[in-house]
């Protein structure tokens, strides 16, 4: 995850003792508990090769964990637990009860109203995991938090990924994906616990309901959330249907084994964002936060807009806009939560990062519905054209961002 550039540049920003180390363990405690997340998703791509699931019960297996993750972010940030607590008792309650949870799921059956609540469950647990692994990150940073949250991103993203890849492999038992996710949450609930927390951390002494508040409140968070939820509004469909999408075009040009290689290709685009949240936090520390999120936004809501237009257009063409909108939909992701982590108040971060990914998780139960509505109606054109509406804006919010003098507290002034 690290290269020897990102090692330099850790180092050149003055590197504290055990930062290096901390971030290492953190990142991948991160990858490791957030298999739980996308182990359904695996899972249901094999379980579909030998035996039918009701398209009803499919999408509670995936919807669950999201609805689990929105309920679990209310309760956190109401509550700002990320502020009151060790973050890292947090990260490793969740990451163990989040492994138990998936581990029953290899020894009942594949769906089922015990299957659904259990994936709910993990749900809650994940907002245990992510945004109190941001906040964690955010405890090192000095002048390379977008760097250190898009690292984290790019764990996230290759996460996001590995359904794909393992969904064009031959031959393996569902129930292994379960345990091999659940095994890995538990190492995660264990190695977090080796990971110190950095210097630039305050906490809360008590409960403060008007803390959640400034999410909106202050005008200045207010639209690094608006970008942010433009940014959601596209990414999560992006990823749910870009595999489906491939698949009808690679069929279209008459290709062998289609749904092999676009389950392939699809985790090839993906898994390519990791480079592009990596390179947004590397740039976004040098040039600025709004500058990066508006370049990469324009970008990928370009690519959205266009690429339901290119299925019948030549091969190469199609694959390269989809490499384009895999690097450019997560460019972006990391630096919303590091404005947020710089514009506000310091004894709310951890509230303020939970409530940020709640918002944008509870949009994404809606873009991702409405995709294979507007694909019945209008064709791909109209169903990966409407994702562009979230980027669009949120360039707007991002400008608007720019023009707000908060904004020179983001990025050492350079907004």
């Amino acid at each position: 995850m690290k290269s020897p550039s990102t090692l330099r540049t850790l180092r050149e920003h003055g590197a504290p003792d055990g930062k290096i180390a901390s971030l290492a363990i953190v990142l991948l405690a991160q990858v490791a508990a957030m298999g739980v997340w996308f182990s359904s998703t695996t899972a249901v791509a094999l379980i579909k090769r030998t035996q039918a699931i009701a398209s009803g019960d499919e999408a509670m297996l995936t919807g669950a964990v999201q609805l689990g993750f929105v309920i679990g972010t209310v309760v956190s940030a109401t509550l700002a637990l990320p502020d009151r607590y060790d973050l890292r008792r947090i990260f490793a309650a969740s990451a163990l009860m989040a492994a138990l949870s998936t581990g029953a799921l290899a020894v009942l059956p594949p769906t089922g109203p015990v299957v659904i609540l259990l994936r709910l469950i993990t749900g809650i647990c994940m907002a245990g995991v992510y945004p109190v692994g941001i906040r964690l990150v955010a405890t090192w940073a000095k002048a390379d938090l977008g760097l250190l949250i898009g690292l984290l991103v790019a764990a996230l993203t290759l996460g996001s990924a590995s359904p794909h890849l393992v969904g064009g492999l031959q031959d393996l038992d569902w129930r292994w994906v379960y345990l091999a996710a659940a095994t890995l949450a538990v190492a995660s609930g264990v190695a977090i616990g080796f990971a110190e927390i950095g210097p630039n951390i305050k906490r809360a002494s008590r409960v403060d309901f008007t803390k959640v508040t400034q999410a909106w409140r202050d005008p200045a968070v207010r639209l690094a959330n608006l970008g942010y939820l433009g940014h959601m509004w596209e990414l999560y469909a992006m990823w749910a249907w870009l595999g489906l999408f491939l698949q009808y075009t690679l069929h279209l040009h008459g290709v062998a084994d289609f749904h092999e290689k676009a389950e392939m290709l699809t985790f090839a685009v993906i898994a390519f964002g990791a480079v592009g949240a990596w390179a947004g936090g590397m740039l976004a520390d040098r040039l600025g936060r709004t500058l990066v999120t508006m370049g990469a936004m324009a970008l990928s809501a370009t690519c959205a807009a266009v690429i339901g237009w290119l299925p019948a257009a030549p091969l190469a063409l199609v694959v390269g806009v989809a490499f384009v909108w895999g690097f450019s939909v997560i460019a972006d992701s990391a630096q919303f939560s590091a404005a947020v982590a710089e514009l506000a108040d310091p004894t709310s971060v951890g509230t303020l990062l939970t409530a940020q990914t709640c918002a944008g998780f509870l949009l994404t139960l809606a873009s991702i519905r409405l995709v294979p509505v507007i694909v019945a109606h209008l064709g791909w054109q109209g169903g990966m054209g409407v994702l562009a509406i979230g980027p669009a804006l949120g360039c707007v919010a991002m400008w608007r961002l720019r023009q707000h003098p908060a904004s020179l507290r983001m990025a050492g002034g350079k907004r």
